[in-house]
């Protein structure tokens, strides 16, 4: 029995099974805390759960509250507005059915369940940790603008929340930057890089294939347009290396009609991150577009499962944004201005292997170490304890 036991909530839209690397690690984080908390988990349910716990022996101790899902990725605007009020809802009631009194809550959805996380610890004197994987509402209005009036109430409401987390967690120092500008919080912010996918059971090849991949999501945040563009004029003027894309996201259709006109362009469409992995794995180069205005407030989730892949990572974007210096500093590939003179240009110089690798650090071991998933959920039981 849990009698006498501090109560801990972990709130996460997204959860094992469906998503293997921040869902996984939150179970391994709730079922690791069981001996020293009661531990309930508040989640979406889009794998029906509870038939999954018990067929994989998964969640023993923990209290889950599965919140049934209205939307998926390809949901329109309206629909995920609504599953995010509803889910907004269920927080808070099963908040105060549960009565904790420590909280974990990320932005995942961003602004509404963390202010619901407030008001309750308001009420109830309860502590809870926040971790921003991204910061809204400016990295949702890099995506699509949002009404003036809307974004101030919402970047009021999340800098509210900011100042009264006992503790907040982020992803590289830039966000941490923005959010002590933004909120002059006093509370810590503490960087914590999120995990890579599992590459226990992907085998990686002795020779990669010379050629590019990309996997994640084809949005209005990654340069897709450009990308396309680059890979046809490459191709017109006699360039033979090998495109392969896979994620979905508003542009897949692009990537789709782009694989229907040449044979040197391959597009998978959505895969598991398992196979994502492999093929990732199985190249030379991993491509890493990405808008400059968006990572002052976020960072792409691919990136960790590159640095386990072996693959060179080729960063499009600015030379002074967080993920070029990451890029840069940690050994992993090259910078490419995100225009297509440059990309054409550094396609042909990979054809053509006049791009040195012998900078490059390939075994990574080092940075390999803090992405992986049992050290984040080491440093996050360390993190809830601490509050």
């Amino acid at each position: 029995m849990s009698v006498g036991k501090e109560k801990l909530v972990i709130i996460n839209r997204s959860f094992w099974p469906v998503y293997p690397v921040i869902g996984e690690a939150l179970m391994r984080l709730a079922e690791n805390q069981t001996d020293n908390y009661d531990v309930s988990v508040i989640m979406q349910d889009h794998a029906n759960i509870q038939s999954k716990l018990l067929e994989h022996h998964r969640g023993d101790k923990v209290k889950f509250f599965p919140c049934k899902a209205f939307s998926f990725s390809g949901s329109g605007v309206l629909r995920r507005i609504i599953d995010a009020i509803f889910f907004m809802l269920w927080v808070f009631i099963t908040l105060l059915w549960v009565r904790p009194k420590k909280i974990y809550v990320s932005t995942d959805p961003p602004v509404l369940v963390p202010f619901i996380v407030l008001l309750y610890s308001k009420i109830s004197g309860a502590k809870y940790l926040y971790h921003l994987q991204d910061i809204h509402p400016e990295a949702a209005n890099v995506v699509i603008p949002v009404n003036p009036f809307v974004y101030k109430i919402m970047q009021w409401i999340d800098c509210v929340v900011m100042k009264h987390a006992a503790l907040i967690i982020t992803i590289t120092d830039e966000m941490a930057d923005e959010i002590h500008k933004r909120s002059s919080t006093k509370a810590e912010v503490v960087i914590l890089a999120n995990p890579a996918v599992s590459f226990e059971d992907v085998a990686l090849p002795e020779i990669k294939t010379k050629g590019f991949t990309f996997c994640g999501n084809a949005g209005r945040l990654q340069h897709i347009p450009l990308l396309v563009n680059s890979i046809e004029k490459y191709h017109l003027q006699g360039g033979t290396l090998p495109f392969v894309f896979a994620g979905g996201g508003l542009f897949s259709s692009e990537l789709k009609r782009l694989s229907e006109n040449s044979k040197l362009v391959s597009y998978l469409g959505v895969i598991s991150a398992k196979d994502a992995a492999e093929l990732s794995a199985n190249y030379e180069w991993a491509l890493l577009p990405i808008k400059d205005e968006v990572t002052r407030f976020a960072f792409p989730s691919k990136s960790s499962s590159y640095v386990f892949s072996g693959a060179l990572v080729a960063a499009i974007c600015g030379k002074d944004t967080s993920v070029a210096s990451w890029v840069v500093d940690n050994k992993l590939g090259v910078v490419i201005k995100p225009d297509i003179i440059s990309l054409c240009d550094f396609f042909k110089r990979v054809e053509n292997n006049t791009v040195s690798t012998t900078y490059f650090d390939t075994e990574r071991a080092k940075l390999k170490k803090k992405l992986d998933i049992n050290f984040f959920v080491e440093r996050l039981e360390n993190l809830v304890n601490r509050v």
